[in-house]
């Protein structure tokens, strides 16, 4: 397997489980590598310490990955380095570890490989790989819109940064296209915050909230109810006026949409249609 076997994702989740047994003689090298790593220091200083040449490491580390073994991969591409630190070897062993650690879900450790890779080899040609392994690392920890969105911001500020670096490597357009997702996230949550607002009749905090989708994430989903939610946040406020300033932008926009209709009849009823 290269790196330029490993195909780009289009969504969270969407990464292929392969098998999940390994062999014995799999699972008895990492347990010995991964040992020594640990326990090294702690042997007696009669007991050798048995390295591998690093092909056979390296290759040991590639079929366990293809075996469905993440972590275990991960584990043994990171020996890689650590016996041979200065082979071509080890410099893809530090990228095959992060997106072994990413395909096992530890989000964190693939940051930290694929970001040790980009500090170590800056201008590689594999640079837009690691950018990508860290975007989809904070991406697929993204939360639903009830709790705090530090990731994904962390997410939108990493999908971007590999678009502007690489705009015309194969991992562009679908972190394109996961920026737009995550500004839809983002919209939703001013939103929800709006609507929160809107119930405990906050409502100069609600049009603030409003106001950010309509202003910062204007090509999202939620533009049209941020519109309408203007529209019923001035008529409670008394601002017939600016109610149908915000309606009209509505219709112009999304004629045909429930939320046109709503804010039409809402405001009939208010006496400012």
């Amino acid at each position: 397997m290269t790196l330029s076997d490993l195909p780009a994702r289009s969504e969270p989740g969407a990464l292929r489980r392969g098998r999940m047994l390994a062999s014995a003689l799999l699972i008895l090298s990492l347990a010995f590598t991964a040992g020594c790593a640990r326990n090294r220091d702690k042997a007696p200083k009669d007991q050798a310490y048995i390295a591998r040449d690093v092909e056979t490491l390296y290759t040991l580390a590639r079929d366990t990955l293809e075996d469905g073994q993440y972590r275990m991969a991960a584990l043994m591409f990171d020996e890689v380095e650590r016996q041979h630190p200065y082979s071509v070897w080890a410099r893809r062993a530090q990228l095959m570890s992060g997106f072994s650690y990413y395909a096992a879900r530890q989000y964190p450790q693939a940051i930290m490989s694929a970001q040790r890779f980009l500090s170590l080899h800056p201008g590689n040609k594999d640079a837009p790989y690691a950018y990508y392994i860290i975007a989809l690392s904070y991406y697929e920890q993204i939360a639903d819109v009830s709790r705090d969105q530090k990731i994904t911001q962390q997410a939108l500020q990493a999908l971007q940064e590999l678009v502007r670096r690489y705009p015309e490597s194969r991992y562009a357009a679908d972190a394109r296209l996961k920026i737009d997702l995550v500004n839809d996230h983002l919209a939703g949550k001013e939103l929800d915050i709006g609507r929160f607002y809107a119930r405990n009749r906050q409502w100069i905090a609600a049009t603030v909230r409003y106001r950010a989708v309509i202003d910062q994430y204007q090509t999202t989903s939620h533009t049209a109810e941020a519109l309408y939610r203007m529209v019923e946040a001035y008529l409670a406020l008394g601002i017939p006026e600016e109610a149908r300033r915000y309606a009209a932008v509505l219709g112009a926009n999304y004629p045909g949409s429930k939320w046109y209709d709503r804010a039409y009849r809402l405001a009939r009823a208010h006496g400012a249609g």
